[in-house]
């Protein structure tokens, strides 16, 4: 478990808290935490405020380089971390929430220790609408169309048809929340994911399912250390986390389906959240992908983890992967790729502990199969026009809604309520 710094918190009080979770981010820290306290004194000049680093004991000096950033007087600054050996972004957002809990904290902004493009007046778009009484900000910044590629086919398409919500980044790293939405989030179940780098997901998820309010805010670009495509214990966590919350939601969402009797969804099913902050986004940072090593990657996926593709998936879709790979070719449309998901977060409901570790090892190679037909079908169009494509995928999940609801029914897991006899 997690533990907090050397810090006493009995009987202070703070009205806005920024707080900036990290690893080894002592190159750029020092100017986020400027611009964030440029910003604090700017917009909440009469509030008590505070900037909190939570780290995990980073070896690179993260440290110092945030203690040595300058602000304007009047910002305090603190340093929290995880003790020696333990790790987890996590683990420092549960940190920093008993921080938050400890000095009653009415605004919480957080942002990435990683930003290049953060401006002070961020804080005010994250921070003011919380005043507003809302509960959760989320971020809408221009990203290029090979950067966020987990939120982009996975996160945003499943919570966009399950939610209800166009939350179109949910998972995007710099956000803000309310006391309230701070306390919820400590008393749901906390396992290992959630402690990494599910922590993320885990938060917009039982924000939306908890029924809080929920706006975006435009923040103009996103520069920041953005990457390609790939696997590892960061996907896992994200993709556990992902579907096991929604399994622990079904209900919710199954029932709202039950309730409509709907065998069709349009985009006015879903709910466009309030916009605060930059109407008009700005150019994307360029970011570079190279194809060859993508598909090298997603290969060797397919070659490790073929067999319990064939295990988990429909005859249909596996005849259809295995075809692409034997031929060299990719193209996994958003039709099929709905369709992929849904089987696999159906498959992984009940499924043990083992068979969810199978199901998470069969979506990386389809994962990347998926993100090589994106980015053959967008590379040398704009960024806008990637952006549409991302909006049909998610449309496209929505539509496919009744093809999961289908899989419950033909299992006997929720049944049409009884209609009332005029």
């Amino acid at each position: 478990m997690a533990m907090r710094g050397d810090t006493a918190d009995m009987g202070r009080h703070f009205d806005v808290v920024v707080g900036i979770p990290s690893y080894n981010e002592s190159e750029t820290i020092g100017y986020v935490v400027e611009m964030a306290g440029r910003g604090l004194s700017e917009y909440f000049p009469d509030s008590t405020c505070i900037i909190i680093n939570c780290d995990n004991n980073s070896p690179d000096d993260t440290k110092d380089a945030f203690l040595s950033a300058s602000v304007p007087p009047g910002i305090e600054k603190e340093y929290i971390s995880t003790p020696d050996g333990i790790t987890g972004k996590g683990n420092n957002f549960f940190n920093l929430f008993r921080f938050c809990i400890d000095v009653n904290a009415h605004v919480i902004i957080v942002v990435d220790a990683d930003l290049r493009s953060i401006t002070p007046e961020w804080i005010r778009y994250l921070g003011y609408p919380i005043k507003e009484g809302y509960d959760l900000v989320t971020p809408l910044y221009s990203r290029h169309q090979f950067d966020g590629t987990i939120t982009n086919h996975l996160c945003y398409p499943l919570l966009f048809s399950l939610t209800g919500l166009n939350v179109r980044q949910p998972i995007g790293g710099d956000f803000a929340f309310s006391l309230r939405l701070c306390s919820h989030w400590l008393n749901q179940p906390w396992n290992d994911m959630v402690r990494q780098y599910g922590i993320d997901i885990f938060m917009s998820l039982n924000a939306l399912f908890g029924d809080f309010a929920v706006c975006q805010a435009g923040l103009g670009t996103k520069v920041h250390n953005a990457s390609s495509p790939k696997l590892g214990s960061m996907f896992e966590e994200v993709v556990y986390t992902l579907f096991s919350t929604l399994i622990r939601y079904r209900n919710t969402w199954l029932d709202a389906w039950l309730e409509t009797n709907a065998d069709t969804y349009w985009r006015d099913d879903v709910k466009q959240p309030p916009h605060y902050g930059m109407e008009r986004l700005k150019e994307t940072q360029w970011l570079d992908v190279d194809i060859l090593k993508l598909k090298q990657d997603c290969r060797r996926e397919y070659n490790e983890y073929g067999g319990l593709v064939k295990k988990h998936l429909s005859s249909y879709a596996y005849r259809k992967i295995d075809h692409m790979f034997l031929v060299d070719n990719y193209d996994v449309d958003i039709m099929l790729w709905s369709q992929i998901v849904y089987g696999l977060l159906y498959r992984f409901d009940g499924a043990s502990e083992e068979e969810k570790k199978e199901i998470i090892n069969v979506l990386k190679p389809l994962y990347f199969a998926r993100s090589l037909t994106f980015d053959y079908e967008t590379w040398r169009y704009s960024v806008a026009f990637a952006e549409e494509e991302v909006q049909n995928q998610a449309l496209a999940f929505l539509s496919q809604k009744p093809y999961i609801f289908g899989l419950y029914l033909g299992a006997g897991k929720c049944s049409f309520p009884e209609s009332n006899p005029e």
